[in-house]
């Protein structure tokens, strides 16, 4: 019993360290004109690896993902919004 209360602590720990290393970019996001678009942007981020939380700001054109940089990089995130018809950079 001890063994597996430690192996439950011992995962608990872990995931909460490895949640302390997700970083968060914002991405300028062009040819968002409509309702529908930031749910497309939303959605092509979602199927990337590593991505967290999105906030897609249809007025403000941008986009701002929390993701794990041991899964994936800013220049995927935005090339993965780019193939999605809206194309997008880091934001600096």
């Amino acid at each position: 019993m001890k063994t597996l209360f430690a192996a439950l602590a011992l995962t608990a720990v872990s995931q909460f360290a490895h949640a302390a290393e997700m970083h968060t970019i914002k991405l300028e996001v062009s040819d968002m004109t409509c309702a529908a678009c930031p749910l497309t942007v939303k959605a092509a981020l979602k199927k990337q690896p590593g991505v967290g939380d999105i906030t897609v700001d249809l007025k403000a054109k941008t986009a701002e993902v929390t993701y794990d940089p041991e899964k994936n990089a800013p220049a995927k995130l935005a090339q993965a919004v780019t193939d999605a018809g809206f194309p997008a950079k880091v934001k600096k």
